[in-house]
């Protein structure tokens, strides 16, 4: 009887001990839990403001580089800026001002209206892959989204005739303005004339391509596994 007596106390104590283990391991897992949203959050905020801060300087640098070229040598002016040569190759730079009725290297003339549109859709294609946090997914892809970004919005800016420049007859003219201009090769080569809402297109675009390529992104792997 007196062994029988000895043995319970024992018994309880480990139940006891098992009892604060388990507790314990409970509430170091809940708490991992419940630190897990805000450690995935956090860095995806911060790329949205991002390519937020990226379309908002791109696009006020593209709208007001335009503003003030266009006051100065108005609709058809020239103004040369800079002549020589790199790795032997002549370049000839120069602000020309004029109207684009249609997309990269002319074409399309006169569908201001059908691009505007695609701005549109494109506008409506970046906000969906930024609702999904795809555009996000890494630094790479967040550049590319607040460029792509800026380059919509200055373009169609324009293609919607907010710009306020009319024609000879008083109507609103829907076009892009472009005031970029290279010749090349002394003068035998003439690259289309553009502005700094067309380079952020031509360049998200060509880092987009990039990317296509690649078999795997480090930086968008941490946050694939964590969402």
């Amino acid at each position: 009887m007196r062994t029988e007596a000895r043995r319970e106390p024992v018994v309880t104590a480990d139940l006891d001990l098992a009892r604060q283990v388990d507790a314990v391991s409970s509430t170091a897992a809940g708490a991992k839990v419940s630190t897990q949203p805000s450690t995935v959050q956090q860095p995806r905020l911060i790329r949205l403001l991002v390519v937020g801060a990226i379309a908002v300087l791109g696009l006020v640098w593209d709208l007001w580089t335009k503003q003030q070229v266009f006051a100065q040598l108005g609709p058809q002016g020239t103004y040369p800026v800079w002549r020589g040569q790199i790795l032997g190759m002549s370049i000839r730079f120069q602000l020309e001002t004029t109207f684009n009725h249609g997309a990269l290297w002319g074409m399309g003339q006169g569908k201001s209206w059908l691009f505007a549109s695609l701005s549109v859709v494109a506008l409506g294609a970046i906000a969906y892959f930024l609702w999904t946090r795809q555009a996000v997914a890494s630094r790479w892809l967040t550049a590319i989204t607040g460029l792509l970004l800026a380059g919509t919005l200055g373009n169609l800016y324009d293609r919607l005739g907010l710009h306020g420049w009319q024609n000879d007859k008083h109507q609103t003219v829907y076009a892009v303005r472009d005031f970029l201009d290279f010749y090349f090769f002394n003068d035998s080569f003439h690259w289309a004339t553009f502005n700094f809402a067309d380079t952020y297109l031509v360049v998200g675009a060509c880092m987009l391509a990039l990317h296509s390529f690649w078999v795997g992104d480090p930086d968008a792997k941490p946050v694939a596994e964590q969402s």
